[in-house]
């Protein structure tokens, strides 16, 4: 239907779909353990792609699928009798037919289970339903236009509610010839453990600062902002390009700068500029935004504790003013430990008043109020 061809739950805010996607920045390693198992004939059906979100997942499912489907199967030999070199790397021709097919999305052989939309509320649904992995027993059970190898993409395996995810396990207990899973996880802990157990698992590495520079530069987001800017929204992105895209589509630097203002001006807290900030979450359509505020809002306390405890330097800087505000409200591991213990307190408040619809602007002055009781307390003793 049209809403499916519109809406894709597996392209991350702020950043082409992995589909588009060509260049891998900083996996590397998670590249040759495949290519390694390839070349050595032991291609497991069922690859389990795991490691943060954001740091190339999907990407390098897309990368392995345009490799699978362009390889010939062992034992073909080439026009004149020698059989193909060892592949070295997952890179494909950018004219190869098949990279064509699935750029255009037609190519018969690859199959994509991602949450669908459901015809009743034409809206998104928040799990992947048995229907969505029914519908891959179709594809399974046809031949394939051009014969070869089969792919199938699960975008993520995480969203499965448990009749989909049972359904699944009944395809990967009894594989098809040819036919390889491509899982992709953000917490696979969450997984059954007879589907984790019949996947091989493929660890993806958090970004290091060099490789998100690279990846954001390819993304188009560092030329808008400049290196320096491009640096902090890697530090507060965790080493996620898709978080870091995201913080940055919706000004989360200009965010992070207002937090450390406000901070600064503990114990005495600024309310004027608090009573502003909570006024503007307070706006229909904010919902985003006033959850990057608590995502960076816990950041700001991690670093705070981070910083009592490892000292300053121990982290790249995120913002100019760190340094004189971490020297003033967290010098030693004493403050260190009440930053942490603060963080869990202030943040399980806070997840309670979203889950319940709490008054946005309410629950931003009552969090920054217990922060300016907490330092206060402190600072009498």
């Amino acid at each position: 239907m049209a809403e499916d061809t519109l809406i894709e739950p597996d392209r991350l805010d702020g950043t082409p779909h992995p589909r588009d996607t060509v260049d891998l920045f900083g996996q590397g390693g998670a590249e040759a353990r495949f290519i390694e198992a390839f070349n050595a004939g032991r291609l497991h059906h069922a690859w389990l792609l795991t490691g943060p979100k954001g740091v190339g997942k999907a990407t390098l499912a897309w990368r392995i699928a345009r490799f699978l489907l362009t390889q010939e199967l062992a034992g073909d030999a080439g026009l004149f009798g020698d059989l193909p070199a060892e592949p070295q790397r997952l890179d494909v021709a950018p004219d190869h037919p098949v990279l064509q097919r699935i750029l255009a999305g037609s190519e018969p052989r690859l199959f994509r289970i991602t949450r669908s939309v459901n015809p009743d509320t034409k809206r998104l649904r928040d799990v992947i339903v048995v229907d969505d992995v029914r519908k891959l027993g179709h594809f399974l059970s046809m031949s394939a236009a051009e014969g070869g190898r089969r792919v199938v993409i699960l975008d993520a395996a995480d969203e499965m509610n448990t009749q989909a995810a049972n359904a699944l396990l009944k395809m990967l207990e009894e594989p098809p010839k040819l036919t390889t899973f491509l899982l992709i996880s953000h917490q696979p802990a969450g997984l059954l453990p007879t589907i984790r157990s019949r996947c091989r698992e493929l660890r993806l590495a958090t970004l290091t600062p060099e490789h998100m520079a690279a990846a954001l530069q390819a993304a188009g987001v560092e030329a808008e902002l400049g290196a320096a800017d491009a640096l902090a929204l890697s530090t507060l992105s965790g080493g996620s390009v898709g978080a870091a895209a995201r913080m940055h589509e919706l000004e989360g630097l200009v965010l992070y700068g207002e937090l450390v203002t406000i901070f600064q001006s503990l114990p005495n807290l600024d309310r004027a500029r608090v009573m502003r900030l909570s006024e503007a979450f307070a706006a229909r359509g904010s919902e985003q935004k006033l959850d990057l505020l608590l995502v960076l809002l816990e950041t700001l306390l991690f670093r705070l504790a981070r910083a009592g405890a490892m000292g300053a330097e121990a982290q790249p800087l995120a913002h100019a003013g760190e340094p004189a505000l971490f020297a003033q409200l967290s010098p030693n591991g004493r403050a260190a430990q009440r930053w942490a213990q603060l963080s869990d307190e202030l943040l399980a408040r806070a997840r309670h008043g979203r889950s319940v619809n709490l008054d946005p602007a309410a629950l931003i002055l009552d969090t920054f109020l217990r922060i300016q009781r907490s330092v206060a307390e402190h600072s009498a003793r």
